[in-house]
C-alpha cells in the first residue's frame, strides 16, 4: 500500500508531528515521545541526555493548569522538599527547566515501575522478599523524617521500582517542611490516601507528620505480604470507620514476627504506635537487614528562573482570595477521571441489604425524626446508646410481612449526614417502602464534594 502525501511531503502529518514531539529539545535533554505517565497538572516522558545517552524521566507541569488550580505553592513544595533529598531509595531530582507556559523537572528514571502494578499482576510477595522491601521503604522514609520531610502520602502507587528490584519512594506534592507545623507542633491538613490515611488525620485534631507516615508504611507491608488491603470498602464513610477502629485482619499464616510488626504499625493510637527507631530494633525487621549508604553529593540542582515566572502563561480567570492554596487528595480523587464517586452517597436499591442518603439534620434530630417516623407507621424501635433497631414482627415471631432494620447516621461535616439503613431480615417490599418513606422525609441530593471533610461517627453498628 502506497503512502499518502499530504503538501507534497513523504509522511502523512500525523507521522511529522510525531517526529517532532520524538525531537524536541528541553536543555540538554531530548523528549523521546514515550510516556511513563499522566497526573491531574501534566504528564511525564522519557527523555535521553544529549552527551551521556542516559535516560531520564520528565515531569512536564502545565503552567496555566497550575494557575487554574491555584497549586503554585504545591508544586515549588514539592520542588523544595525534592532539592533535599539525596538517598538510594528516594527518587533523584537533577534540575528544573522552564518554558513561558511549562515547567520540567528532570528526575532519576526507574525503569521497573510502581510496586502496585506489581503486585497486582503477581499478587503477594514472599516474607523474605516483603521484608526487603519494607526496610528500603523505612530506610528512604526514616531518611526523609530526618530531613524534616513528611510524604503524607506513602501508598503503592508511590513507590517505584528499579531494574535490580530496589524501591524509590516518589511523588512527594503532599509532602511537609517543618515550615508548615502550628504553633501546637503538630500538622493540620487533611491529605492522603482514603486506604492508606492514618486515623488521627481524619480526626482533624492535628497529627504528627512521622506517625501518620508509619501508618501508611504499615499499610503498604500489609498489601505485599498478604496481596490486599487491610482496610477496604467502596463507600468511604464505612472505609473511614473500619480506619478508626484500626483492627485489620492480620493472617495466621504470616510468621508470629511479621504479624506483630503489622499489628505494632497499625495501631489507631499514634501515642503508643511503634516509632521507626522501634522497627529498626525489632528482631523480624533486623534479618538480613543492609542500611543504605548515603550519597554524600553535594551537588546543587540548578533550576530555571523562568519555572515560576507564572505571569507569561495564558491569562485565566482570577481565583478568590478564599481559595485553598492547597489542593489535598481527596480533592484530586474527586477530581480524578479514573474513579467516578458520583454515586458516592447515591440511595442504593433498596431490595439490598442496605441503602444510604445524606441528610441536613443534626444526628440526634435524625435519630428523633426516625424514631417518629416509622412508629407513625407501626414499627417499633429499641434504643440503646443512641442506637436504633427498628422492628415489625407479628406476634412476636419472624413471618410473612416482618422485619427488623438497623439505622446508623454518620457525620461528613457540620452540615451534612449520612444515614444508612441496613435490613436485618423481613419482607423486602415492607423495607423498600420503610427506606422510601424515610429518605423522602429526611433526605437532601447528594453533595459528592464535600469529600474533603473529616468523617466522625454520630453512632455505632447496632
Amino acid at each position: 500500500m502506497s503512502r499518502k502525501k499530504v503538501g507534497g511531503g513523504d509522511h502523512s502529518r500525523e507521522e511529522e508531528e510525531e517526529k517532532k514531539k520524538r525531537g524536541m529539545r528541553v536543555g540538554k535533554y531530548e523528549l523521546l515521545g514515550v510516556s511513563l505517565g499522566e497526573g491531574n497538572f501534566g504528564k511525564v516522558k522519557l527523555a535521553k541526555h544529549f552527551d551521556s545517552g542516559l535516560p531520564f524521566a520528565v515531569k512536564i507541569l502545565d503552567k496555566t493548569k497550575i494557575i487554574q488550580l491555584n497549586i503554585t505553592e504545591q508544586i515549588k513544595r514539592e520542588i523544595a522538599t525534592l532539592k533535599l533529598l539525596k538517598h538510594p531509595n528516594v527518587v533523584r531530582l537533577h534540575e528544573i527547566l522552564a518554558s513561558k507556559t511549562k515547567i520540567y523537572m528532570v528526575l532519576e528514571y526507574v525503569t521497573g515501575g510502581e510496586l502496585f502494578d506489581r503486585i497486582a499482576n503477581k499478587g503477594k510477595l514472599t516474607e523474605t522478599k516483603g521484608r526487603k522491601i519494607f526496610q528500603q521503604l523505612i530506610d528512604g522514609v526514616s531518611y526523609c523524617h530526618n530531613k524534616g520531610v513528611f510524604h503524607r502520602d506513602l501508598k503503592l502507587e508511590n513507590v517505584l521500582v528499579d531494574s535490580k528490584g530496589n524501591i524509590k519512594i516518589s511523588d512527594f506534592g503532599l509532602s511537609a517542611l517543618p515550615q508548615h507545623f502550628k504553633d501546637d507542633g503538630l500538622l493540620h491538613t487533611t491529605c492522603g490516601s482514603p486506604n492508606y490515611v492514618a486515623p488521627e488525620i481524619l480526626a482533624n485534631r492535628g497529627y504528627n507528620g512521622a506517625t501518620s507516615d508509619i501508618w501508611s508504611c504499615g499499610v503498604i507491608l500489609f498489601v505485599i505480604l498478604t496481596g490486599y488491603l487491610p482496610f477496604d470498602d467502596r463507600n468511604l464513610v464505612v472505609l473511614y470507620q473500619k480506619i478508626f477502629k484500626g483492627d485489620p485482619q492480620i493472617p495466621k499464616w504470616l510468621s508470629p514476627g511479621a504479624q506483630n510488626m503489622t499489628k505494632r504499625i497499625l495501631d489507631p493510637n499514634p501515642a503508643t504506635r511503634i516509632t521507626m527507631e522501634g522497627i529498626k530494633a525489632d528482631e523480624w525487621f533486623k534479618q538480613d537487614y543492609t542500611p543504605a549508604i548515603l550519597d554524600d553529593d553535594e551537588e546543587d540542582i540548578y533550576i530555571d528562573d523562568e519555572a515560576f515566572s507564572m505571569n507569561e502563561a495564558p491569562s485565566v480567570e482570577a481565583k478568590s482570595p478564599e481559595s485553598p492554596t492547597l489542593i489535598n487528595a481527596f480533592q484530586l480523587i474527586g477530581m480524578s477521571s479514573c474513579l467516578d464517586l458520583s454515586g458516592f452517597f447515591e440511595k442504593e436499591d433498596a431490595s439490598e441489604r442496605k441503602i444510604r442518603f445524606t441528610s441536613n439534620h443534626s444526628a440526634k434530630d435524625l435519630l428523633e425524626k426516625i424514631e417518629n417516623i416509622v412508629t407513625g407507621m407501626g414499627f417499633v424501635v429499641q434504643k440503646r446508646n443512641g442506637m436504633l433497631k427498628v422492628m415489625q414482627e407479628h406476634k412476636g415471631h419472624k413471618c410473612v410481612g416482618s422485619l427488623s432494620v438497623a439505622a446508623e447516621v454518620f457525620e461528613i461535616s457540620p452540615s451534612l449526614y449520612v444515614v444508612e439503613l441496613r435490613k436485618l431480615y423481613g419482607d423486602s417490599s415492607v423495607y423498600r417502602q420503610l427506606c422510601k418513606k424515610l429518605s423522602n422525609d429526611l433526605g437532601v441530593p447528594s453533595n459528592p464534594g464535600l469529600l474533603t471533610a473529616s468523617v466522625r461517627t454520630a453512632s455505632a453498628s447496632y
